[in-house]
C-alpha cells in the first residue's frame, strides 16, 4: 500500500497535488511519502513481534536522503551502512550507535577506525583478511571492535544475478564450509569480540524457499560454534524481501508470511535477531515524477509509438541496470489507453522505461509517474550527458519540501578546476 492517489482527477502524494511539486520544483523530480514509509516499518515490525526485542537496520544503500533517515530515525529503528559515508549520514540523522550494523565486503582502515571511534552494534566480517584488518585497527585504538562473521551459504536466491549475494561464486561472506575456522581464528586475534553470525542472500526476493534454506544453515552453525565454546548473541539474517512491481507477476511474500517462517526456522536458536530490510520500506513510498516531451511515432504506420521523457536513465537507472519494471501512470489521467514505447533523452538505446507497454494515453506536456521508484533509484542516479542529479522532494500530510535540490550546470562546472596548462587557453 501507498499513499498515492487520484483525488479530483489529478494524482495526489498524500495531501499534495504532483502538479503543485512539478511546477515549484520542475521535473524530473523524486517524491517520498512519510506516511507509506513510516506505515511499511509499522508493518514490518508488527510481522516480527513473536520474535522479541529484533534489531531492524535500515538498508541505507536503498535510499539515503538525509530526510529519509530522520524519518526512519523517528521511528526507532537503526540502520546497516556499507561505508565510511552511509556510517556518517545515519549518525547525522540521528541514529544511535547501537543500532548500526556495518557490512560490505571492501571496509577500509579509515571506515574501520571511523565506525570504532563513533560506535557501533556490530561489524559484519566478510573474510578472514578483513577479521585481520579490524583487529590491528582497533587494537592501535585501544577498542574493542564487536563483530560476525556474514557466512556465505552457498543458496540461490532466485532473483537477478546483479542482486544475488548468497551463491558460492558471489564476492560476499566466508565460505560455509570455513566459517568454523574462521570463528576459530578470531577468537585469538585481539581488539575483537565475536558476538554474532550473519547471513544476506540478495535482494528482491518473491520466495521464502530459499531465505529458509538459508536460516536452516545457520541454526546449524550456530549449535556447532556453540559447542565449540563460542558464545554468540545476535544473528543478522540480512534483508531482501521482496515487493510488488508488476501487477501481472505473483505477489512476493508478505511480511506477516516471512515472519511466521522466521520463528519456525529460529524457534530454538535462543539469540536476538536483526533484520536489515531496504526496499521492503522505501520502494513504495516514492515516484519519479516527469513531463513528456514529445509524442515520436514509430517506424511504420503500426510501429508502437515512442513516449519521450524528460526522465532518463541516468535519473531511473533500473529499467537499463536490471531490466526492471515500473509502472507507469498519468497523474491526470485521461480516460483513454495506449500502447507505447516509454525512453529518456540520454544518448543510449538503454535509456528505455518500457517497451510495448500499455498504459494511459498521453501527450506532449503531461506529466506521468514512475511507481514504486523510493528504492535503488534516486541513490543510484548519475549526471550522465552532464544532466543534474534529480531532485528530492519530502511530502507529510499537505506538507511538502525539497529534501536535495537540483544541482545546474553552472554549480557541476564550478566542480572542476581546469590543470595550470589548460587554464589560460579557455
Amino acid at each position: 500500500m501507498d499513499h498515492f492517489h487520484i483525488n479530483n482527477g489529478v494524482m495526489h502524494c498524500e495531501g499534495v497535488a504532483l502538479p503543485v511539486i512539478a511546477e515549484a520544483v520542475g521535473t524530473p523530480v523524486y517524491v517520498y511519502s512519510t506516511a507509506t514509509m513510516q506505515r511499511h516499518v509499522r508493518v514490518f515490525r508488527d510481522a516480527l513481534v513473536k520474535l522479541g526485542d529484533p534489531l531492524i537496520a535500515f538498508a541505507v544503500k536503498a535510499n539515503p536522503n538525509a530526510a529519509v533517515l530522520a524519518t526512519l530515525a523517528r521511528e526507532g529503528i537503526g540502520a546497516d551502512v556499507v561505508s565510511g559515508g552511509e556510517y556518517r549520514r545515519v549518525r547525522a540523522a540521528g541514529i544511535p550507535a547501537e543500532r548500526i550494523v556495518f557490512s560490505g565486503v571492501g571496509k577500509t582502515e579509515a571506515e574501520m577506525a571511523l565506525a570504532l571511534q563513533g560506535g557501533l552494534c556490530q561489524f559484519n566480517v566478510e573474510s578472514v583478511d578483513e577479521a585481520q584488518m579490524l583487529s590491528r585497527v582497533a587494537n592501535d585504538m585501544g577498542r574493542t571492535a564487536p563483530i560476525a562473521f556474514r557466512i556465505n551459504p552457498d543458496v540461490q536466491a532466485g532473483t537477478h544475478a546483479k542482486i544475488s549475494t548468497g551463491g558460492a561464486r558471489n564476492k560476499f561472506g566466508v565460505p560455509f564450509g570455513d566459517a568454523v575456522a574462521a570463528y576459530h581464528l578470531a577468537r585469538a586475534l585481539p581488539g575483537l569480540a565475536v558476538q554474532g553470525i550473519a547471513v544476506h542472500i540478495g535482494s528482491q526476493l518473491t520466495n521464502l524457499t530459499p531465505l529458509r534454506d538459508a536460516f536452516d544453515k545457520v541454526g546449524s552453525l550456530i549449535a556447532e560454534l556453540r559447542a565449540a565454546g563460542h558464545v554468540l548473541t545476535l544473528a543478522d539474517l540480512g534483508g531482501g524481501l521482496g515487493v510488488p512491481y508488476d501487477p501481472n507477476l505473483p505477489e512476493p511474500p508478505s511480511p506477516e508470511d516471512y515472519g511466521r517462517m522466521v520463528a519456525e526456522v529460529t524457534g530454538g536458536w535462543d539469540i536476538r535477531l536483526a533484520f536489515e530490510p531496504g526496499r521492503l520500506i522505501v520502494a513504495n513510498a516514492g515516484i519519479l515524477l516527469s513531463e513528456v516531451i514529445r509524442m515520436k511515432p514509430g517506424a511504420g504506420p503500426e510501429a508502437t509509438p515512442f513516449v519521450v521523457v524528460d526522465a532518463a536513465m541516468n535519473d531511473l537507472m533500473r529499467p537499463s541496470l536490471y531490466d526492471a519494471w515500473h509502472g507507469i501512470d498519468a497523474v491526470t489521467p485521461r480516460g483513454g489507453k495506449m500502447v507505447a514505447n516509454v525512453v529518456g533523452p540520454v544518448c543510449e538505446s538503454g535509456d528505455t522505461f518500457a517497451t510495448d507497454r500499455p498504459m494511459d494515453a498521453v501527450e506532449a506536456g503531461d506529466l506521468v509517474v514512475f511507481r514504486t521508484a523510493g528504492a535503488y533509484a534516486a541513490t543510484m542516479s548519475s549526471t550522465y550527458n552532464s544532466r543534474p542529479l534529480t531532485p528530492e522532494v519530502m511530502v507529510d500530510g499537505g506538507q511538502w519540501a525539497v529534501v536535495r535540490p537540483r544541482r545546474d550546470i553552472d554549480a557541476m562546472l564550478k566542480d572542476e578546476v581546469l590543470p595550470a596548462w589548460l587554464a589560460g587557453s579557455v
